[in-house]
């Protein structure tokens, strides 16, 4: 299944991880936008509809708890993977009950990083097919 026009939007707060993931999934073919906190996040939600969103657990003013609830009342079929440090667990859980679609914990290995978003991706467009 071809990628090549699949939007991921990487919300992080660190500039090195979000130039590392552009370079990454553009490589895989994905169109990345970033956006370096929660606030930014959701206004680009709201302009480009990524088709998947990454996003960081950790962020200072709005967390990645709080920018999923509201990601989910903008649309609440948004596939969005949160990103974690170790030992997380309980926000992980926390963002699974609110909709995340899945987790990767930090560091990360980048080909699993890739595979949970084909994965996550695919899902989507099985899920658009049977409705």
């Amino acid at each position: 299944m071809s990628t090549a026009k699949s939007v991921v939007l990487v919300i992080d707060d660190q500039p090195g991880i979000r130039r590392l993931l552009v370079e990454v999934l553009s490589d895989e073919g994905y169109i990345v936008i970033t956006a370096g906190n929660g606030y930014e996040g959701l206004q680009t939600v709201r302009e480009y509809k990524p088709d998947l969103i990454l996003m960081d657990m950790k962020m200072p003013g709005m967390d990645g708890i709080e920018t999923l609830r509201e990601l989910k009342k903008i649309d609440q079929e948004d596939r969005v993977i949160m990103m974690t440090a170790y030992g997380e667990l309980e926000m992980v859980n926390q963002a699974q009950e609110i909709g995340a679609s899945g987790y990767i914990t930090k560091p990360f290995d980048i080909n699993t990083l890739c595979q949970l978003i084909s994965q996550c991706l695919d899902n989507q467009k099985k899920a658009l097919k049977i409705s």
